[in-house]
């Protein structure tokens, strides 16, 4: 005869096996129903406007040794709707903006840097209408100056599923600005 300890580890062997399947169907539907509304391709169209970017010259942020290093600031407005991320596994959307541009010393290096993000806990929540918002990092590059360069915005998101893989995604649009040479000292 099997003893209490057999019944109670086949019991639990298969409570797991069917666990495991229940989540791998999980995972698979969700993708599949993300994938069925194109989320992946271009989730939403996002727009950039009234944007206006300041450097300055600081000690502090990013400098080393005291040397000065100039620092960029983004406020913008943004309207996008990212509604197609959500389904019913999506716990939450961590989108965020950010901007590429080509280093001076290294062309054909591509560097990135986020300005601005946010956690969109719901799809009620998801249509972003954002006005006159500032950015929330101050960004500097690993050179010394980072104004005289031209950046391309992108709108990039990262779906936080209830069960299953964390999802990547990022929108491209039409944004770019030049950042303007900066003559302040401190």
């Amino acid at each position: 005869m099997f003893s209490l300890s057999q019944r109670v580890q086949a019991l639990s062997n298969q409570a797991i096996t069917f666990g495991l399947i229940i989540s791998a169907f999980v995972i698979l539907t969700s993708y599949l129903q993300l994938d069925q509304q194109d989320a992946f391709l271009t989730p939403a169209t996002f727009e950039i406007s009234n944007a206006t970017i300041s450097t300055r010259t600081s000690r502090y942020y990013g400098s080393v040794n005291g040397k000065p290093k100039e620092n960029a600031k983004l406020s913008f407005d943004l309207d996008t709707d990212l509604s197609p991320l959500f389904t019913w596994n999506t716990k939450q959307v961590f989108v965020y903006l950010t901007a590429a541009y080509n280093g001076s010393k290294n062309p054909l290096q591509q560097n990135q840097v986020t300005f601005w993000d946010k956690i969109v806990p719901t799809k009620e929540e998801a249509h972003l209408q954002l006005h006159n918002v500032k950015s929330k990092y101050a960004v500097w590059d690993i050179e010394d100056k980072i104004s005289g360069r031209e950046l391309l915005f992108k709108l990039q998101w990262n779906i936080q599923p209830w069960i299953g893989p964390l999802m990547y995604g990022e929108t491209v649009g039409n944004a770019t600005f030049f950042i303007p040479e900066s003559n302040d000292q401190k």
